[in-house]
C-alpha cells in the first residue's frame, strides 16, 4: 500500500469519526433537552413545539449518520474499489479522444452517483419531511424536478467540461491560471443569470402585492440605500412547509425573494425585521466577502490539482492505473473534501460573525425585538432545535444557536 494510500485513508477514518462523534453529541444533547422549555423561551415556544424540534432533529441526525456511512463505502468503491478504474477502461475502449471520453467518463460518474442517491432524495422528502409534516412535494413535482435539473446541468455542465479538460490538455503549465479566470467568470455569469433564467424554471416568482408589507420594505430599502430589481414572493409551499427570505444576483440584477410561507407565519414588522438583517450582510459586505474567499480557495484548489495531476502516486495511490487529465480532476473533486473537512468550523465560525453583524444592523435599522419575534416563529415553524451541542454547532452551524443569538439581540434593545 502507498503512503498517499495510507493518508487518504488516514485522514477519511478520521474525518468519519469526529463525524459520527459530534452526530452522537447532538443527539444527547437534544434528547437531554427534550423533556422541558429553555428557560430563553419559556412563553414563546409549547412544550410541544419544543419536543417536536428534538424529535425532527433527532431523526436528522440517525439518517445522516447513515449518509454518511454510506457516503464511506461509496467513496471506497469509486477509488480502491476499483469504480473509476473501470469507468475509465470503459469508456478507453470507444477510442475517442481525451477530451470526449474525459467527458463521458465524468457525466457517466455523475449519473450513477446521482442513481446511487435517489433513494436517500426520496427518502429525505416523502419519509423524514412527510413524518414531520413539510414536505409539499409531490411525486410528479419531484421527477420533473429531477429531470429538469439534468437538462439544465447538461446544458451548462457539458461545455464548462469541455473548456477546462481542453485549458488542462493544451494551455501547458498555466492551465490552471486560464482556468480559474474562465471559472470565476463563469460563477460570476450564472450568478447573475440565475435569478432572471434559471429560479423561474423551477418556482414562480411573484412580485410583492401592494399593501403594509410592500410600504414597510420599501421605507427600509429607501432610508438604506439599497436598489433591486424588486421584491418577489416565491412558491415555496409548493414543495416544503419551511420559510426562509434571500437576496439573489449582484449588481443591477439584485432580487429580494420571500418565501410564500415565510409571509404567512410572521407580522409585517417582523418581516421588514427579517429583511433588515438579510439588507445587514449586503451592507456590510459579506456578500463581497464571501465571494472573494470561495474565488481564492478555488485558485488554491486548481493550484494544487495542477501539482497533483504531475505524480503518478496520485493515481495509483486511488486506483487508477493510467494518469489522465480528466481523472486527475475527478480524483481531486472525489477526495478533496476529505482532506477539507476539518476547515468546516472555521468556514462556520467566519459565517456566524456574519450573522451576528447582520443582526447588529437590522436592530439598528428596524427593531431588535420584531426580529427576536420572528426568530422565534421561524424556530417554531422549521423545527430548529433550541438545544443544540455546543462542540456540534461551533463545528458545522453557519447561524449561532438560538438562545446565544437571540441574547446577543437582547443587548441591542
Amino acid at each position: 500500500m502507498q503512503t498517499f494510500t495510507l493518508i487518504f485513508l488516514t485522514f477519511l477514518f478520521a474525518s468519519t469519526i469526529v463525524q459520527i462523534w459530534l452526530s452522537l453529541r447532538q443527539k444527547q444533547a437534544v434528547q437531554t433537552h427534550r423533556a422541558a422549555v429553555p428557560d430563553a423561551f419559556v412563553g414563546k415556544v409549547t412544550l410541544a413545539e419544543h419536543q417536536k424540534a428534538a424529535d425532527y432533529t433527532l431523526a436528522k441526525g440517525q439518517f445522516g449518520r447513515i449518509q454518511i456511512m454510506l457516503g464511506v463505502i461509496v467513496l471506497l468503491a469509486w477509488t480502491l474499489g476499483g469504480g473509476l478504474e473501470w469507468l475509465d477502461q470503459v469508456w478507453r475502449s470507444a477510442g475517442w479522444g481525451v477530451l470526449l471520453t474525459g467527458t463521458a467518463v465524468i457525466l457517466s460518474m455523475t449519473f450513477i452517483s446521482s442513481l446511487i442517491d435517489l433513494p436517500s432524495s426520496l427518502y429525505s422528502t416523502f419519509v423524514l419531511e412527510e413524518r414531520f409534516g413539510f414536505n409539499k412535494t409531490t411525486l410528479k413535482t419531484f421527477v420533473v424536478d429531477m429531470l429538469k435539473g439534468t437538462a439544465l446541468g447538461l446544458v451548462i455542465g457539458v461545455p464548462l467540461i469541455l473548456f477546462v479538460l481542453w485549458l488542462m490538455e493544451s494551455a501547458g503549465s498555466a492551465w490552471w491560471i486560464y482556468a480559474w479566470v474562465g471559472l470565476t467568470g463563469f460563477s460570476l455569469l450564472m450568478t447573475w443569470a440565475y435569478p432572471k433564467f434559471i429560479a423561474p424554471l423551477f418556482n414562480k416568482f411573484q412580485p410583492l402585492e401592494e399593501g403594509e408589507v410592500a410600504s414597510r420594505i420599501n421605507a427600509l430599502l429607501e432610508r438604506t440605500g439599497f436598489n433591486s430589481k424588486g421584491v418577489f414572493v416565491m412558491d415555496g409551499s409548493r414543495r416544503s412547509a419551511h420559510g426562509n427570505a434571500y437576496f439573489t444576483g449582484f449588481g443591477k440584477n439584485k432580487r429580494i425573494v420571500f418565501f410564500d410561507t415565510l409571509l404567512k407565519h410572521l407580522t409585517p414588522s417582523q418581516i421588514e425585521a427579517v429583511l433588515a438583517h438579510e439588507l445587514g450582510h449586503f451592507k456590510r459586505k459579506h456578500i463581497v466577502k464571501g465571494m472573494i474567499l470561495s474565488v481564492l480557495m478555488t485558485l488554491i484548489g486548481f493550484g494544487v490539482l495542477a501539482w497533483l495531476m504531475q505524480q503518478s502516486w496520485f493515481y495509483t495511490s486511488l486506483g487508477i492505473s493510467q494518469p489522465s487529465t480528466y481523472m486527475a480532476l475527478i480524483l481531486f473533486m472525489v477526495v478533496s473534501p476529505v482532506f477539507t473537512f476539518f476547515i468546516t468550523p472555521l468556514m462556520a465560525m467566519f459565517s456566524r460573525k456574519h450573522e451576528f453583524e447582520a443582526d447588529e444592523f437590522a436592530a439598528q435599522q428596524s427593531s431588535a425585538t420584531e426580529l427576536i419575534a420572528a426568530l422565534v416563529g421561524l424556530y417554531k415553524e422549521n423545527a430548529s432545535t433550541l438545544t443544540p451541542d455546543p462542540l456540534h454547532s461551533a463545528f458545522y452551524d453557519s447561524h449561532p444557536p438560538a438562545a446565544i443569538r437571540i441574547a446577543h439581540l437582547q443587548k441591542q434593545i
